[in-house]
């Protein structure tokens, strides 16, 4: 009785305890002087706009989540809300967009109550279709940029928007074609099966995991293949990733006196400059994002002055903001939902 008292204080302390650090450690990546700055020269009437810009931007990303889930079982706006939130808080805590992608399941599972398959199905077609939609838009951006990007800064953007596709094209090809991966287990459960002591363990475990990605399998046939499903998906991520980005930082150069042209291909340069968060370099690609994309608009003509900026601004709110309000609901967190629906 008194061991497992001891064991949830602990659990609770250790989550809280991670929890606030990363939250410290995020709120010191934030130069809130710059921030300010930038507020007090932009009029009021741009700071109300980009505030409801920066909402409908959110919507878009909840409305993902929300399409996805909804397809499978029934969730609330709120449950896909909290869902990208806390995915986006992993996201800026760790190295690479990958980690927060790979702690998905969980969040879905933690967030909704759904089957470990079926979370695993949303949390996988949501990576491919945001994967190989941001590869397919940012290569615009980046052919767009052929001849204006510094060599360096091209070839970087070129590398990360390929990694973007192939990313995404390999987990929509693996979720369509899971019996590759049962043979795949198959195989790897005869080489577990040769470890002394305890190999027959571990093959046991590894031969439990087609029953489990049989009912992932069917789930994500169904996301996949729905054209309702993916057109709306696309439609909330182009909302979120390229239109709203792109108004918002025009709004921000305006009001600097800077303005930009074509402002049409501004969305695009500017998804292009924000695909290195991909590459594992630094927590959520902070720093090095800014500085990536401060170097593609000044390649463009933008002052560096007023960019930096602007690019520190359109982050604090796209990114770093909603991380932050995310932290509280990943204390929900269940690690153990599906290793138990593994189990059943």
């Amino acid at each position: 009785m008194v061991d497992a008292r001891l064991k949830r204080v602990a659990g609770f302390a250790l989550r809280y305890g991670i929890g606030l650090l990363a939250v410290a450690w995020l709120l010191g990546q934030l130069d809130y002087d710059r921030l300010l700055g930038v507020l007090t020269d932009v009029p009021p009437e741009t700071v109300g706009l980009l505030l409801v810009v920066t909402a409908v931007g959110l919507a878009g990303r909840f409305s993902t989540w929300h399409v996805l889930m909804n397809r499978l079982d029934t969730a609330t706006f709120r449950q896909a809300a909290s869902t990208d939130l806390v995915v986006n808080f992993i996201n800026q805590v760790l190295p690479s967009r990958l980690s927060g992608r790979a702690a998905a399941p969980v969040v879905v599972s933690t967030e909704t109550g759904m089957s470990g398959g079926d979370s695993v199905a949303v949390a996988g077609v949501h990576t491919g279709l945001y994967a190989v939609l941001y590869g397919v838009v940012s290569a615009v951006g980046v052919l767009a940029g052929v001849g204006r990007f510094p060599a360096g800064v091209l070839l970087l953007l070129g590398l990360s928007t390929l990694l973007y596709f192939v990313a995404g094209a390999f987990v929509l090809l693996v979720g369509s074609n899971l019996t590759a991966v049962d043979r795949f287990v198959a195989s790897l459960a005869g080489l577990f099966e040769r470890v002394p002591r305890v190999g027959p363990r571990l093959a046991g475990t590894v031969r439990s995991l087609p029953d489990f990605t049989d009912s992932s399998a069917a789930a994500f046939r169904t996301l996949s293949t729905s054209p309702r499903a993916v057109g709306l998906y696309a439609l909330g991520w182009v909302v979120a990733m390229v239109l709203t980005p792109g108004l918002r930082v025009w709004l921000l150069l305006d009001a600097l006196g800077a303005g930009f042209e074509p402002a049409l291909l501004l969305p695009l340069y500017l998804l292009a400059a924000y695909s290195v968060t991909l590459l594992p370099l630094t927590p959520g690609g902070i720093g090095v994002t800014e500085a990536t994309a401060t170097a593609v608009f000044v390649a463009l003509g933008v002052p560096a002055e007023i960019v930096v900026p602007v690019v520190f601004l359109d982050r604090f709110l796209s990114v770093y903001l909603p991380a932050l309000v995310g932290w509280y609901p990943s204390l929900r967190l269940d690690l153990s939902a599906l290793a138990a629906d593994q189990g059943e």
